[in-house]
């Protein structure tokens, strides 16, 4: 029977069906009082009746088969447009075309979708310019859009199929998940940005490559630190360099009088008492750049952040630094360098809060998997400025503008952060210092 076609066993199935009915009728007419003639015909046409339905039992659930096989097969093809007429409210098969009307609908709707959104990707990926490349499990491209040709030189018909070594990306496929480059492509030479992921296409993990122009953001990024250093330099040499320019006149006009002023000697010790003056401060100045420019890198030791903080609040004789308790939590850092870092915040705070007869506050505290420091004041606020953390900018009569800039220097260089911003729950500043989970332990 399972080597017949379904059609034949389903016909086999309504004639062993219909086998007793007929063969009951076949023995009552032979058996009965009826003409030889009449036994003959009534025998034929029980058997053309009972073949003939059986076989339009056949054909029919065969067509229907039929039906629903093609309406699949239109959908396997994404032949979305044939539909199946639905048959009796309620009826069975009703229902199987019905299921399957409104699964076209979806995969329709579906199919549509996706090459929107194929569209979308496609002309994402031509107008950007970050260079995408997508690399199999045996390290051939099979992806790469508009900015990677332009970064390799190539056409994409040239590219695909060829191994990154060819290519000049094994380094980017074998390094690093996330990296920074400088080297040359044929499309130019630069600094690049490299970042690598892994996607799944037909359940096969490829290498996704995106290879960033970072040159062009870190010269703007240089430029305008330049402009706000150049800014600053300039603002502090004009204010040492022109008093002693005038005072350098004066004192030669006094020199060419005829005869010379009874004062002139008199004259002559304050001008040189101003220009030395002047000369002293240009000089801590320049000190002060030197310094913020040679930062040493910090020599990592288990600190206790009580005894820290508890040190550099005890260094403020000014006014009395009240410090919170907190966790007894060692840091991996320099101690010399953090020690510096906070003495600049709690004297900063300090500044502000006798402005206003305010007082001080430091603490700390876990956070997550790192700590946090943070140094609360109640002076007037900061100002609205963004180059408060730009070297030589100040706000503070002779003040140098290094401390914040030295400070937070200081605490990138131990993988931290250090952000100011005024408090939210009354008048005054909090500075707050964040040691990452590689540095609190």
């Amino acid at each position: 029977m399972k080597r017949l076609r379904y059609e034949n066993r389903l016909l086999l199935f309504a004639l062993g069906a219909g086998a007793p009915g007929i063969v009951a009728a076949l023995v009552l007419l032979w058996t009965g009082p009826w003409m030889r003639v009449s036994q003959v015909v009534t025998t034929a046409i029980l058997l053309a009746a009972w073949g003939g339905l059986s076989w339009v039992l056949r054909e029919r659930v065969a067509y229907t088969l039929r039906t629903v096989a093609n309406l699949l097969e239109a959908l396997r093809r994404e032949d979305f447009a044939i539909r199946a007429r639905r048959g009796p409210a309620g009826d069975a098969l009703d229902a199987v075309f019905r299921e399957l009307n409104d699964l076209a609908e979806t995969l329709k709707t579906q199919r549509l979708g996706a090459l929107e959104a194929s569209a979308l990707l496609r002309r994402v990926m031509a107008s950007i310019d970050v260079s995408v490349f997508a690399f199999d499990p045996s390290g051939e491209l099979r992806l790469v859009n508009r900015a990677g040709e332009l970064l390799l030189a190539q056409p994409a018909r040239r590219l695909l199929g060829r191994p990154a070594a060819e290519l000049g990306l094994s380094d980017a496929l074998e390094g690093p998940p996330n990296q920074t480059l400088e080297r040359l492509f044929p499309g130019g030479w630069g600094t690049w940005g490299v970042r690598r992921s892994v996607f799944r296409d037909e359940g096969v993990a490829h290498q996704l490559l995106v290879v960033a122009d970072l040159s062009h953001a870190l010269r703007e990024e240089e430029r305008k630190a330049w402009q706000r250093l150049i800014r600053v330099l300039g603002h502090e040499l004009n204010n040492s360099l022109a008093p002693i320019k005038s005072m350098a006149s004066t004192l030669q006009r006094i020199l060419e009088r005829r005869p010379p002023p009874e004062d002139r000697d008199e004259d002559l010790a304050r001008g040189l008492a101003v220009i030395e003056q002047r000369a002293a401060s240009l000089s801590r100045f320049l000190a002060g750049y030197s310094r913020l420019a040679q930062l040493p890198p910090p020599r990592l030791e288990r600190v206790g952040l009580a005894e820290l903080c508890a040190r550099a609040a005890a260094l403020e004789t000014r006014l009395r630094v009240m410090v919170s308790p907190g966790p007894d939590l060692p840091v991996e850092a320099d101690p010399g360098q953090l020690e510096q870092l906070l003495i600049n915040l709690v004297r900063n705070a300090a500044d502000a809060a006798l402005e206003t007869g305010g007082g001080v506050r430091l603490g700390w505290e876990a956070r997550g998997d790192g700590v946090e420091l943070w140094v609360d004041d109640d002076g007037p606020g900061l100002p609205a400025s963004a180059n408060l953390f730009v070297p030589f900018f100040t706000t503070k009569p002779g003040g140098t503008g290094i401390g914040l800039a030295l400070s937070r220097q200081i605490a990138e260089a131990h993988g931290g952060t250090l952000t100011l911003g005024n408090r939210d729950d009354g008048a005054g500043c909090r500075a707050l210092l964040r040691l990452p989970s590689a540095v609190a332990s």
